[in-house]
């Protein structure tokens, strides 16, 4: 388990059959409720759930061989045991994803609430198109299982990271990735609104830092389009449409290069998934704060979508 908060494990249903196969047991999912929290041996896992030693060993492997569950070997009474452990404490699965290729595009929308792993601090919160989702400024809370139907997320410092998954792996052999692009709406974040609150926002892709981005405020000053009535005008109300474009000659914000972090940098031919790490640096000029605005919520009716942009092979 990474010490960054909690983890979660998101499953494509058109990809990930192998997972399914392993959660697809009444035995198995009671292990790793069990797991959860505390690690135990095989001898206890089978006492525990009343099962037959061998059961409980041969779960146990498929478990591991999913990669749901992580084990290490220790020195016992009767010589060495195995000592199990959950990987993670949330588990997601995905139906029909929002992957849309045209033409030598491939497009994937996540939702906002969908990260995978999260380290934020207060004042933070998440809200959905009917209501606060959980409690305001307890980072706790983001990981409320109702995180999924977040249209807006907020904190002060810190990160979410999302998992996308990297079509570029999957795509046409005759075709060559030229360029990868990142879309969302985005402010700083203060409780209230000023529109002059300056927050620099940065942007990691599989552990590379593209590029930061400074947000000139917190827009309060009319209703967003898509925000819902329901929310007061004292809040955030929209944000600015940002694009972060990779390419061979480095990162470019909404056309500006701001780094010289390249597509291959990436490594996207090492990771099956596309990590999105979004955040305010404690080390930054402007600690000022992020609004992440999703479906329902500002002036742009879309979560966060990822492009990857193909040509032809010559």
């Amino acid at each position: 388990m990474q010490k960054n908060g909690p983890q979660a494990l998101v499953i494509n249903s058109s990809r990930d059959a192998k997972l399914l196969k392993a959660l697809a047991s009444d035995v198995r999912v009671r292990i790793l409720e069990l797991l959860q929290n505390q690690e135990l041996n095989v001898t206890e896992i089978a006492k525990r759930l009343s099962l037959p030693q061998s059961t409980a060993t041969t779960s146990i492997l498929q478990l591991e061989d999913s990669g749901l569950i992580e084990s290490r070997t220790s020195n016992g009474v009767k010589g060495g045991q195995k000592i199990c452990s959950s990987r993670y404490k949330e588990i997601l699965i995905t139906f029909n994803p929002a992957v849309v290729p045209e033409n030598n595009n491939i497009e994937v929308e996540m939702p906002v609430g969908l990260y995978t792993s999260y380290k934020v601090s207060a004042p933070c919160g998440l809200c959905s198109r009917d209501g606060i989702i959980g409690y305001l400024d307890v980072p706790g809370t983001f990981f409320s299982p109702d995180r999924i139907k977040a249209s807006l997320v907020w904190f002060e410092k810190g990160y979410v990271e999302y998992k996308f998954p990297n079509n570029a792996l999957y795509a046409d052999k005759e075709k060559e990735l030229e360029k990868l692009e990142l879309s969302m709406e985005i402010s700083s974040e203060i409780p209230g609104t000023d529109k002059k609150w300056l927050s620099d926002i940065s942007v990691w892709i599989n552990e590379a830092e593209i590029g930061t981005w400074t947000s000139p405020g917190d827009f309060g000053d009319r209703r967003g389009t898509f925000t819902p009535s329901f929310w007061k005008l004292e809040g955030s109300q929209y944000g600015i449409f940002t694009s972060w474009l990779v390419t061979s000659e480095g990162t470019f914000i909404n056309g500006v290069r701001v780094s010289s972090t390249s597509l291959e940098d990436l490594r996207l031919r090492d990771h099956h998934s596309i990590k999105i790490r979004i955040g305010v640096k404690s080390s930054a000029d402007h600690i000022g704060g992020i609004n992440i605005f999703g479906k329902g919520f500002g002036n742009y009716d879309q979560d966060i979508i990822l492009r990857l942009y193909f040509n032809d092979k010559t």
